[in-house]
């Protein structure tokens, strides 16, 4: 058995241009264009590098690019008044710290500066709570970005095992939940599951996010699975996930590569996530 590609690439061009048009079509009805506030504190390469990214794909869907640069050592109470300026501004839609910020400052407290109704991360207190609640709101966008791969892909999850290998913040968490949404049935893994293999041959949507290269071995993917690889390591040989690829596609049903998996689904979900906080705020006045 040689596994399906999820080509993630693909799936993230179509979420960027119905975007696109979606603000067209905002913008037409006599909306304003949505405004992404993204903030960067410092000079960490990595992070710039994302942030231009990010920027180049706002702008390359219509919306409009109020970047921020603080300096690296700009104290909490500087870098907390910005973020409050920009959740009083209409004009910004949504805003989105890049994280991590320099060590000297909270970026807790930072987030918490970010109102619900702008966190198109969907990583502040408030989205989280609403997420576990089950109610709507702007959801963190890698793990929404997983479900849309799955979706578009036709993966049954209601009544399906999923497992999920990573419990953090930014992805595990979420992820689980959102795979609770849809009424699958979800195990969460971490570094001190027993039998890590033993509960991975169980699922039959297999998440990892555990930030470890080539973790799960073809021994621990049940045959016909589906494997779904958020890791992402630099090393010698390129650019590799949390899943020993070529081994576990020989027994899965259906996989995402690394790079061209879950990656490019992350900046399409924030422009998706940036939209529809446009949408809301337009429509109820919350400007």
């Amino acid at each position: 058995m040689t596994a399906e590609i999820i080509d993630g690439r693909a799936v993230a061009q179509q979420v960027r241009e119905e975007v696109a048009k979606g603000v067209a079509e905002l913008v037409a009805a006599g909306g304003t264009a949505p405004g992404l506030a993204t903030v960067l504190i410092g000079d960490d390469p990595a992070s710039e590098v994302y942030v231009r990214s990010k920027r180049r794909a706002c702008v390359a869907a219509g919306m409009v690019d109020l970047h921020r640069h603080l300096p690296g050592d700009v104290p909490q109470h500087e870098a907390a008044a910005l973020l409050d300026e920009l959740a009083a501004d209409p004009a910004v839609s949504g805003i989105l710290l890049q994280l991590p910020t320099p060590g000297h400052l909270d970026a807790e407290a930072l987030l918490t500066r970010i109102p619900a109704e702008k966190d198109v991360d969907g990583l502040t207190t408030a989205n989280a709570g609403l997420l576990a609640q089950g109610r709507p709101g702007l959801r963190p966008c890698t793990p929404s970005g997983v479900i849309e791969l799955l979706d578009r892909h036709g993966v049954p999850l209601s009544g399906a095992h999923a497992v999920v290998i990573g419990r953090s913040v930014l992805v595990g968490k979420p992820m689980a939940q959102l795979l609770l949404e849809r009424n699958a049935t979800v195990t969460i893994c971490h570094s001190r599951t027993r039998d890590l293999a033993a509960e991975c041959r169980r699922a039959d949507v297999l998440v990892v996010a555990a930030g470890i290269p080539s973790l799960v071995g073809a021994d621990a993917v049940k045959p016909g699975a589906t494997v779904i690889d958020v890791g992402i390591h630099r090393g010698e040989h390129g650019l590799t996930g949390d899943v020993q690829y070529d081994a576990v596609a020989e027994v899965a049903g259906t996989i995402t590569p690394v790079p061209g998996g879950v990656g490019p689904m992350t900046i399409a979900m924030l422009l998706a996530n940036t939209l529809t906080a446009a949408r809301v705020q337009q429509s109820t006045g919350r400007r």
